[in-house]
């Protein structure tokens, strides 16, 4: 006969009746069942039970150390950007459990994770009506090296100034819903003048709506989603810069 499976959602559900003990017992289970294939949830059930185990005024160092121990071996293993949250929170659940050694060493270890910066060559123009998107944007540019940024807030403003900035090969990060004219129409204006300008659309609709493939599929280089991240942000402006390289070879 199969075993069943643990349910994640029926712990969930203990855990929000205050059935504590019952929710610590499922959150344990998974967590050790799930530990090898996925540390990061096995992680988060061992501090869900650790949460159980607090309402019963229990010690919890147990469960926090468990916790700690999966996001360290999952960030030594993984040497991403991503082993600085995972280190991090290691550190936190060791400081928890008392643990203040390997906490100090989660933390000292989270320091060596930096988002790389990147050699500011080329213009950003940023075309959004939105002055918000244009702060945010602006400031995650600068994190990651960009500095030199033009700023447009419609349409036929961006049109105008991009006659001037289009022989420096700028990167366009192009909302999709301005004021004046759709930024599908402005990406088709931009590409006709220079068919190898990279454009970067920035919109709420899903990449799956007819506007949005149209425009990659007339040239436009990459797509965002708000809300975006900076991660997201870099693995696109990544992908500009490379395909960039790779034309100037």
């Amino acid at each position: 006969m199969a075993t069943k499976k643990p349910d994640f959602d029926l712990a969930l559900t203990h855990l929000r009746n205050n059935q504590n003990m019952a929710a610590y017992n499922m959150f344990t289970e998974i967590a050790e069942s799930i530990k090898n294939s996925d540390p990061i949830k096995a992680a988060i059930s061992y501090i869900l039970a650790s949460e159980c185990r607090e309402r019963q005024n229990k010690d919890v160092s147990s469960e926090t150390t468990a916790a700690g121990s999966l996001f360290f071996s999952f960030a030594k293993k993984e040497k991403t950007y991503s082993s600085k949250t995972a280190f991090l929170c290691a550190a936190k659940c060791f400081l928890k459990a008392g643990r203040y050694d390997k906490a100090k060493e989660a933390f000292e270890k989270s320091k060596d994770f930096k988002i790389e910066q990147i050699i500011d060559t080329r213009p950003i123009v940023i075309v959004d009506d939105s002055k918000a998107i244009v702060v945010k944007l602006q400031n995650l540019l600068g994190n990651l090296g960009y500095t030199n940024a033009h700023i447009f807030y419609n349409g036929n403003d961006a049109l105008a100034g991009c006659k001037k900035l289009l022989k420096s090969n700028p990167i366009i990060l192009l909302d999709m819903g301005l004021p004046d004219i759709n930024g599908d129409e402005v990406a088709r204006k931009i590409l006709a003048q220079k068919p190898d300008t990279q454009i970067i659309l920035i919109t709420a609709d899903a990449k799956t709506t007819k506007r949005v493939k149209d425009t990659i599929s007339s040239g436009a280089l990459a797509f965002i989603q708000k809300p975006f991240t900076i991660r997201e942000l870099k693995d696109a402006l990544s992908t500009a810069d490379s395909e960039y390289s790779l034309s100037q070879k």
